[in-house]
Formats: C-alpha cells, structure tokens, sequence
C-alpha cells in the first residue's frame, strides 16, 4: 500500500499534470538536442507509436502561448507566458483562433495576430544513436522522446512525400536514421542541414531487446488533456486579459492554467520537483522542453486563415505515401 507522503505526491503531479502548466525541468526521456553546440550532429532512429491506430510515427502538438505584463498583486512582477492547448488539437474550434483570424485582414493587426497564432510541434520516439551531447544522465530506458520543430518536421515529411522512398523509415528492420545536425542562421538555431541517413539500418539486438522490455510509448498520453466546457471558457476570459495588457491574476486563473514556476493560489514561486525516469504512462501531460534558442521558426500568415482543407490535404498525401509504402512492404 502507498504510504501518505507517495499519494501526497501523486496527487501533486496530476494537479500539475491537469493545469496545463509547464513541469518545470523535463524529465530526461526527453532528448535535448537543442542544446547541441553549433556544428553539432546527434543521430536519431525514430520508432513507430505505441498507439497502432495512429497512421504516423508522431503526435502534433498545437499550442498558444499567452504574454501577461506580470502577476498581479505582486510588486516589480517580471512579464509571464502561459502555456494554453489549441482546440484545434481536438477536432474542436479554438475560441482564440476563431477571434484571430480577423486579424489578418488588417495589416495593423498581423503583428499582434503572429503572436497569439497556434504553435505546432511534434512529438516522436525513438533511439539515439549517435550521441553529441555531454548529458549528466540518461534515462533507463533508452527509448527517448524528441519535441520536434516544425523546421525539422518539414524535412521527415518531406522524406515521406519523396515516392523513392519504399521503407517506413522507423521499420525494424530496413528503417534509416536521422542526423539532427545544428548550425546557426541570423542569430537563430538552424536545423535545416539535418537529413536521413543514405544506407538502411537494421536495429540492433540490444534495441529491439530495449523495445521488448519497456514498449513503445503511446505518443498522444504526452499530448495536453482536453480542456472541460469550464476550462475553455477561462481560456477565452485569460486571452482576452493578455490582449488588454492586463496582469496574470492568479486567483481567477491559478487554478486551471498557469506560468511555469507559479502556484496556483499564491503565484509564489514552486520548487522544481526532481526529475524521474519516465514509463509509459497513461495521464497526458504537456511536454514542453526548456529551450534556450527555440527554432525561430513562424507560421506563415498565410497559413493562419488557412481553412482545414488544406491542412487536410497535406496530411492525406502523406498518409497516402505512407500506405504505398505498406503495401510495397507486404
């Protein structure tokens, strides 16, 4: 049986986990590759989802970050961002999206529009194996997780678009690795030299062993729980206190989203919890890796009023490349 001090921590980290605040450190499943030094290559072996229901070998990730001038009711209060879900994740319309687009008809506003669009990212699974990074720890399990920009995404999809591609990639046995290689453009962090590897890889005995004893992860548990009816609402109410330039006020919106570091009823500053080997796990959370040089990558505005069908279409290419690749595999 648990004893208190284990269900008091439980329950802590599903009010967390349920906030749809950030945790604080990531855990070390996640593979940091963005603090690979410039010039820097690691390569990565991506293995399919957990979840067979799920056409692809990753999860997209469609969040809105929220700017607040600070907390209020605290004096010399820094600005703060909260982290909310996109309904659009869900299949749902996203209350913010739905104000936003308008904006984009009035070039005053596309600025302002840019900075409260969605943020895609993209979660994936698999091996490192070629490490470039000094790391203090890695996980038992050696099957990581990797955030992935829309900058690299568009060169795994881009593969998958190519018909002289006749493997799935993550296949155990004929799949190739990826190489996230790291320069610089501009200031910013560049990914766009990363590629496939040339040669197929089968994967090795300690691998498929690995797989064998830990599993595959099911991708969408780390997505961000669907928020309730009520939680929608504060979303709306939250959105339009950042557009007005108000402050963070944690006694109306404390308990349901959050800045990471606050609490929820005080906005004092929470100690950061010490990070755990991570196993499959079926409470969603979000995963949102502490970047220092995030890709400066930017959805288009052209991509913001966008209706779905396009998106639609992208994703149905792709899913049709992935079923010629199937059956060239059968």
């Amino acid at each position: 049986m648990a004893t208190l001090a284990e269900i008091r921590a439980k329950l802590k980290d599903q009010e967390t986990r349920s906030s749809g605040s950030n945790r604080g450190p990531s855990d070390n499943a996640i593979y940091p590759f963005w603090n690979l030094k410039e010039g820097e290559s690691s390569t990565v072996r991506f293995l399919p989802d957990g979840d067979s229901n799920n056409t692809f070998f990753w999860k997209e990730r469609l969040m809105i970050k929220l700017p607040f001038a600070g907390i209020k009711g605290e004096t010399d209060s820094r600005p703060v961002q909260v982290q909310v879900p996109c309904m659009e994740m869900y299949g749902e319309s996203c209350p913010i999206l739905a104000e936003v687009r308008g904006w984009f008809k009035d070039p005053s506003l596309e600025d302002l529009g840019r900075k409260y669009w969605k943020k895609r990212s993209y979660i994936f699974q698999g091996f490192v194996t070629d490490n470039a990074l000094q790391e203090d720890g890695t996980p038992e399990n050696p099957v990581r997780r990797f955030i992935i920009g829309p900058q690299i995404f568009q060169l795994i999809k881009s593969a998958l678009m190519d018909p002289d591609m006749e493997e799935l990639p993550t296949d155990y046995t004929s799949g190739v690795d990826f190489r996230i290689t790291k320069t610089s453009k501009g200031g910013y962090a560049d990914y766009s030299t990363s590629s496939w590897a040339r040669r197929e890889r089968p994967i090795t005995e300690e691998e498929k062993a690995a797989i064998d004893k830990n599993g595959l992860f099911n991708l969408s548990d780390f997505l961000p729980k669907q928020p309730s009816e009520v939680e929608v609402k504060v979303i709306s109410e939250m959105f339009k206190a950042s557009v007005d330039g108000e402050a963070y006020d944690t006694e109306k919106f404390g308990q349901y989203f959050r800045p990471a570091g606050v609490s929820a009823k005080t906005g004092d500053p929470v100690a950061p919890s010490t990070p755990k080997a991570e196993t499959p796990t079926t409470t969603a959370s979000v995963e949102t890796p502490a970047q220092p040089a995030p890709e400066p990558v930017v959805e288009k505005v052209a991509e913001a009023p966008a209706t779905a069908t396009a998106e639609s279409t992208t994703n149905n290419k792709a899913e049709d490349i992935l079923k010629m690749i199937r059956s060239r595999q059968g």
